[in-house]
């Protein structure tokens, strides 16, 4: 099992935002701060070094305390592609890949991430969350890899792969159960601004209830 200071940590802040009008999403308000601000509070007492995958706005995010690396392929071909980036710059043996609206990711990510990807002798480790009917639902951009992936990914890339699915299929890998009260919530995200307001609200309500423990 990696020690946390072999782990580094990437927030994902690359994509265009299309369903958000456009809007840079990293750095969309979120109770008062940018929204990757809350995912770097999240992550980084979880890992060793810090970095957001960013592809405009570049000031604006090293504000917020970490290096900022910029895709290196073409067309911004999805959050893979600042995955590649970040194994490329990263010093350390793993990498766990989060993207910038999660800002309440559990806080034991790595560390269940981790215990099963050494339990499974597996090269990358992503969650699945159980669906109120039942069903298990990915979340593939929350991604632990070892960064010796970096030459394969980047091939599956150029070969026009994009899912991260469909690259961890071809890979040794575990999916790992968040089913604890409360995961599934902590890995919810927003793709468009309702979907940012409600989870905004709901983080409100959390921090307004009382606190019903003896």
């Amino acid at each position: 099992m990696p020690a946390r200071e072999q782990v580094t940590g990437l927030v994902l802040a690359g994509g265009r935002g299309s369903r958000m009008g456009g809007v840079d999403k990293g750095l969309a308000g979120f109770l008062g701060r940018p929204l990757a601000a809350h995912a770097i509070e999240r992550l980084a007492p979880q890992v060793g070094p810090m970095r957001i995958s960013a592809n405009r706005n570049l000031e604006a995010y090293a504000a917020l305390g970490a290096p900022v690396l910029a895709d290196t392929l073409p067309g911004q071909p999805g959050p893979l592609a600042g995955i590649v980036a970040g194994l490329a710059q990263a010093p350390t043996q793993w990498l766990m890949a989060v993207p910038c609206d999660a800002p309440r990711l559990p806080g034991d990510l790595v560390e269940r991430l981790a215990a099963a990807a050494a339990e499974a002798d597996a090269e990358l480790a992503l969650p699945v969350t159980r669906e109120p009917d039942g069903r298990l639902q990915p979340q593939p951009v929350f991604l632990l890899l070892r960064c010796a992936l970096r030459g394969a990914l980047a091939g599956f890339l150029a070969g026009g792969g994009r899912r991260v699915e469909d690259f961890a299929a071809g890979r040794r890998h575990v999916r790992v159960l968040f089913d604890r009260p409360g995961d599934r919530a902590a890995l919810a995200g927003a793709n468009t601004a309702a979907q940012l307001e409600r989870l905004a609200q709901q983080s409100r309500d959390s921090q307004a209830a009382p606190d019903t423990a003896p």
